[in-house]
């Protein structure tokens, strides 16, 4: 069994990486999604990011909005924009990445900050057909293959 190293409370969370936000407040990434992921491009309201895990093509896109944990707390007009992100990652992912069916979701169970992760599945990948959160550690990328693949993305986008 694989143990948790988050914790499930958002308040015990450390925060990091603070940068200007969509709506001009401070935005501060949580450490756990800056730690187990990297920039990618910071959009008009989302940061774009990778997730660490040389397995899977994994994106996630967290807004730039102060203390935002629910969809619903969004103006409508960032609600909007969110959904053009998403949208605009996910044809990036089945265009120009590896795999065959899109896994879209914004669960935070265990990071409240509002963040979505765009995950391109297949059939040959390890967690198949099951979830790939928990299924096993992630396969970090070391230094080299973390700036190949941060100018593959760069390159596309």
């Amino acid at each position: 069994m694989i143990k948790n190293r988050y914790s499930k409370l958002a308040a015990q969370s450390n925060h990091t990486n603070t940068t200007q936000a969509a709506d001009g407040q401070l935005f501060t990434l949580d450490q756990r999604l800056d730690h187990d992921s990297f920039l990618l491009a910071q959009w008009q309201l989302c940061e774009l990011r990778r997730f660490d895990d040389a397995r899977y093509d994994w994106l996630m896109l967290v807004p730039r909005v102060a203390n935002c944990v629910e969809f619903t707390e969004l103006p409508e007009s960032q609600q909007q924009q969110l959904a053009t992100e998403i949208r605009q990652a996910s044809l990036l992912l089945k265009h120009h990445g590896r795999g065959e069916k899109l896994n879209i979701g914004a669960l935070g169970n265990v990071v409240s900050q509002l963040h979505i992760h765009l995950v391109l599945r297949s059939e040959q990948d390890p967690a198949w057909p099951g979830p790939v959160w928990g299924h096993s550690p992630a396969q970090r990328f070391n230094d080299d293959e973390r700036a190949a693949e941060l100018k593959r993305w760069q390159a596309l986008l």
